[in-house]
């Protein structure tokens, strides 16, 4: 290999490294806002179940995944994804919310 090959090699060795640690530090940023929003969420089933009211509400989560998939598409992520992503979040939510009422 030529002495450009392995200079090229090395520099893209380095910018390989730069993109894994931006997704490490993404990961990092997905695990902790989910915590977060499963606080708010657990809070919210709670107070569903003190005052009786369902588990599910199906017109916010439509609203939701409507808003998702808006923001998916100007986010340049693909919005049926982003609606795969929330549904298993939503469902989790629900789970949750359906524990607190036993």
């Amino acid at each position: 290999m030529s002495h450009d090959g392995i200079d090229s090699v090395s520099r893209a060795a380095e910018i390989l490294k730069g993109h894994r640690e931006s997704i490490d530090r993404l990961d990092a940023i997905l695990v902790y806002t989910l915590g977060e929003r499963f606080k708010h969420t657990q809070a919210v089933g709670k107070l569903k179940a003190e005052h009786d009211l369902p588990p599910s509400d199906p017109t916010r989560e439509a609203a939701q995944i409507e808003r998702l998939e808006d923001l998916a598409t100007r986010a340049d992520l693909d919005p049926e994804f982003a609606k795969k992503f929330l549904n298993f979040i939503i469902e989790e939510v629900i789970r949750h919310h359906k524990k607190h009422q036993e």
